[in-house]
């Protein structure tokens, strides 16, 4: 009478790695990184007393960058400017802002 040897199969298909659910700590730390930076940056705009809404884009190496959103076109910008006469809050394109070289010959 000779001795079964046991094949991987024998315990059934419920024990491999691939059937089993995943938790990378390196992909919580990203996740939290992210929201963390994001709710940083929206704490810092309410304490200036601003209501500007924050969008998101993907980076080639899925990253994550995060953007204004212009209260007046609605695009996306990375630098918002207050208008130096109407105290109004928008993109250089929606407050008519040029650059000094724009303006004048130097």
């Amino acid at each position: 009478m000779g001795v079964k040897m046991l094949t991987p199969y024998d315990l059934g298909s419920y024990l491999v790695v691939e059937n089993c659910d995943r938790l990378k700590v390196d992909e919580l730390v990203a996740k939290s990184l992210k929201e963390l930076k994001k709710r940083l940056v929206q704490a810092q705009i309410e304490a200036l007393g601003v209501n500007i809404n924050l969008i998101t884009s993907r980076t080639r190496f899925n990253g994550q960058r995060i953007w204004f959103q212009c209260p007046h076109c609605k695009k996306r910008i990375g630098t918002l400017y207050k208008h130096p006469i109407g105290g109004v809050l928008g993109c250089r394109v929606c407050l008519n802002l040029k650059y000094k070289r724009q303006r004048f010959k130097v």
